[in-house]
């Protein structure tokens, strides 16, 4: 089939990144997956990222796998059955790999690197990016009526820091770091909290800090144990909606909503160049 010569790499493995990755790979592309040596995924249930830590992660049916060298990824994408991730946030592998096709899904609202020149098409998830100088294309992340637009030019929105409303809830749902230290978790991801439960807590110099729960609701992710964290920085995500337990453990809406846009923008891409 042709669609095996048409390698996907994919810059990141977070949660949004890994419904793009699955639907790639269930669609018939061979995908290589590039992350960092650390990544900081909150939904780690439902993020390919952490076989960087694991060695593999399965998510919906789909499995990753870490390799260490580019022969490694070539046997996992010869029998086509698992997807092959490699720790290299700088894409050096790509002189090698050549692939037909880039797409960035890092989701750092700013662009850490990728350019037209990486591949013959790519593909550019959120603000930071600019259609036709940056990539190719540029798919809106912001929740609402753009939600997943394909932008053949200009940028996606600005990143508002305001996470999208849920049950009437946005800046409650996320947790952040109080002060810079290494986090420690004190519940798991599906489990019930109560608004003020003390959920993780950061170790520091001078002692640990306490983490408490925002609002009531399930804990759809947590950062993971051991983590450096400086202050502010992201680690757990609470749904008050909790009648919604599967959630924590499937690709989310928004995840499935992108990859949608991501296979439309490449085979949009492929129809163009005719190739």
């Amino acid at each position: 089939m042709f669609r095996k010569k048409q390698l996907v790499v994919v810059r990141g493995g977070g949660d949004l990144a890994t419904g793009i990755i699955c639907r790639l790979h269930l669609c018939g592309y061979p995908v290589l997956v590039l992350e960092t040596a650390r990544p900081s995924a909150i939904r780690r249930q439902v993020a390919l990222s952490e076989a960087v830590y694991d060695g593999i992660s399965t998510v919906e049916g789909v499995t990753c796998k870490k390799c260490s060298t580019w022969e490694q990824v070539r046997l996992l994408l010869a029998a086509e059955e698992q997807v092959p991730l490699l720790i290299d946030p700088e894409a050096e592998i790509l002189a090698q790999a050549k692939p037909w096709a880039l797409v960035d899904a890092i989701i750092a609202k700013r662009n850490l690197g990728t350019t037209r020149r990486m591949a013959p098409k790519t593909v550019a998830l959120g603000p930071g990016f600019t259609a036709g100088e940056d990539v190719d294309l540029v798919i809106e992340t912001m929740r609402g009526h753009n939600l997943g637009r394909i932008l053949a030019e200009g940028s996606a929105q600005p990143d508002t820091r305001t996470p999208g409303t849920i049950a009437g809830f946005n800046r409650e749902r996320v947790l952040h770091a109080p002060c810079a230290g290494v986090f420690h978790g004190n519940c798991q991801i599906g489990d019930l909290v109560e608004k003020g439960q003390q959920v993780a807590w950061i170790e520091t110099t001078t002692g640990p800090v306490p983490v408490s729960a925002s609002l009531t609701g399930l804990l759809r992710g947590i950062l993971r144990d051991g983590y450096a964290v400086t202050r502010g920085f992201k680690i757990g995500d609470i749904d008050p909606r909790q009648e919604e337990y599967k959630n924590c453990f499937t690709i989310s809406d928004k995840a499935r909503n992108l990859a949608g846009s991501v296979l439309a923008a490449l085979l949009y891409l492929e129809k163009q160049q005719g190739r």
